[in-house]
């Protein structure tokens, strides 16, 4: 499994970024988390094979309807999640 970890900028907050997302990364199949900054982006933790995480990267620089997604920032990193959860604002 390979691990990414993301920082979604532009307008992902009180749009339904997060809970999109983990219902996203659930079809697909993802693990990892998701929790909105106190800067108004959203970070991300995602782990699966290629095409799992691919394909979750593809819908993450759309997001949700309403969302307005500028950037994504991508990172290799590491972990092991077992399921996708949200997590508290940082």
């Amino acid at each position: 499994m390979e691990v990414r970890r993301l920082v979604i900028t532009g307008l992902v907050q009180g749009v339904g970024f997060r809970y999109a997302m983990r219902a996203q990364a659930r079809l697909l199949g993802v693990t990892g988390w998701v929790r909105n900054r106190r800067d108004g982006s959203v970070e991300a933790m995602i782990s699966g094979d290629p095409a799992q995480l691919a394909a979750m990267l593809d819908w993450s620089h759309s997001g949700p309807a309403g969302a307005a997604v500028d950037n994504v920032m991508i990172e290799t990193a590491s972990g092991d999640y077992p399921d996708f959860e949200l997590r508290p604002t940082a």
